[in-house]
């Protein structure tokens, strides 16, 4: 499949020949990646796949659930609108976890996405769907949303580049709220340099998002600079709850940065279950809030054989949710509840801040920090068996949600045949440096 950049130089005729291209492979494709009838937003753009919680007008938006089949978006989302500024377009809409809750997109309404490096296996969650399109050949490049670690876990699974951007630099107007102090629109893509491309593209102040960085857009892509000398924290206390080829390609990495002539630089950081903790405290709690809206009245999907108000809601969310989203709703509405609001969600909220804290203060002495993104390499769709042992596969990549730094996963090694990331994190609205370090460590490997 041709880099985005590449497809930049063609023309409208090698647009649409590209097009084709993608159609017949994605006929063809049994990894389940894409979702609904395959649509076109705009015959003459560059073609880019998008994650079912992006809204995008005319489309149907189901975010991998059945209570919303059937609804489709009004309006465009704002990353949509820039993406479409920048000559890029829509094309097709990716499988996903339902609501963006889970690291294995196996919860979807539509089915499993199958890993393209190895099909038994999970190709990561929530943004499987975009991430194993664009390793599978069947996407040039895709957006993602990453509450937790939803576009660099799947990204380091497949094979990919995923970056989550700083909390506020992509709107997330028109992007279906999870938890929305932590969600975050961003891209994934072959290579770093494709990464910036499709960043610059929808990144910049949104009127329409209250928590939008009031910042000029990127031009990251022109800014590229693979020469660059940092200094690069590394975290040695985190990798014993890491697989021994996670922690031999974490070592590899440290080694070829060094060569580089980085500066590298020990750090310690919080014990990591005090950051689950507090993740999954908060990001239920808002999830139990945001999702009080899908209730068989305004959107998609209602419950037949209704008696009264009561049945209307028990009913449609019922057969409308899945089991981990019902799980999710039930965690965050008891730590909201009275009598527990003070022990569990106000205490999360000040790990929140001591993890934040945290994350300024190794960045005060360093550039970026380089932690793994799993611990694991993909693993099978039956080797997760607990939702407790699926929520601790997101204990490299929770924290910089909680802090809202930005991070960037890339492949760095091959294991097997499965392919291990690992990801810079920066800090606030430093995506230049980031892809920067990033592109160095590419170019060196390749």
């Amino acid at each position: 499949m041709p880099t985005l950049q590449e497809v930049l130089k063609l023309d409208k005729e090698g647009i649409l020949a590209l097009k084709n291209l993608l159609k017949e492979r994605i006929a063809k494709s049994d990894l389940n990646a894409y979702i609904g009838e395959l649509q076109d937003y705009d015959s003459n753009l560059i073609p880019i796949a998008i994650k079912d919680n992006i809204n995008v007008k005319g489309w149907e938006i189901t975010c991998g659930s059945n209570i919303l089949q059937g609804y489709i978006a009004p309006y465009n989302a704002t990353a949509v609108e820039n993406l479409i500024k920048s000559g890029f377009a829509p094309f097709g809409r990716t499988n996903m976890d339902e609501f963006a809750m889970g690291s294995t997109t196996a919860s979807s309404f539509y089915g499993k996405t199958l890993n393209p490096c190895n099909k038994t296996k999970v190709p990561g969650g929530s943004s499987g769907g975009s991430a194993a399109a664009v390793a599978g050949g069947i996407a040039v490049a895709a957006l993602g949303s990453d509450t937790g670690g939803s576009i660099r876990q799947p990204a380091s699974f497949c094979g990919c580049v995923g970056l989550k951007p700083t909390y506020g630099r992509v709107s997330r107007y028109g992007l279906v709220a999870y938890s929305s102090s932590l969600d975050q629109i961003g891209p994934i893509t072959q290579n770093v340099t494709d990464c910036a491309l499709l960043f610059d593209a929808i990144a910049g102040h949104d009127k329409m998002d209250s928590t939008s960085a009031n910042m000029e857009s990127p031009n990251t892509f022109k800014n590229l600079n693979a020469s660059r000398k940092m200094q690069i924290a590394i975290l040695p206390d985190l990798l014993k709850d890491a697989d021994s080829n996670i922690q031999n390609a974490y070592q590899k990495t440290i080694d070829l940065l060094s060569k580089n002539g980085h500066q590298i630089i020990e750090k310690e950081m919080l014990d990591t279950s005090y950051i689950i903790a507090a993740y999954y405290v908060i990001c239920t709690a808002e999830a139990s809030s945001n999702l009080a809206r899908f209730d068989g009245v305004r959107y998609g999907n209602r419950a037949k054989d209704l008696n009264n108000l009561k049945d209307l809601y028990i009913k449609t969310r019922s057969q409308g949710f899945g089991d981990e989203v019902k799980r999710r709703i039930l965690l965050g509405s008891f730590v909201l509840s009275s009598g527990y609001y003070d022990a569990y969600y106000i205490k999360a909220q000040k790990v929140r801040t001591l993890i934040a804290q945290q994350y300024n203060s190794i960045l005060q002495d360093c550039d970026v920090i380089l932690s793994p993104v799993a611990p694991s390499v993909a693993f099978g769709f039956e080797d997760c068996k607990t939702p407790l042992q699926m929520y601790l596969e997101d204990i490299y990549t929770i924290g910089i949600n909680l802090a809202g730094l930005p991070a960037i996963s890339l492949p760095v090694d091959v294991d097997n045949g499965l392919p291990i990331g690992m990801q810079f994190i920066g800090k606030a609205f430093s995506e230049q440096t980031l892809l920067d370090v990033a592109l160095q460590v590419e170019q060196t490997l390749k």
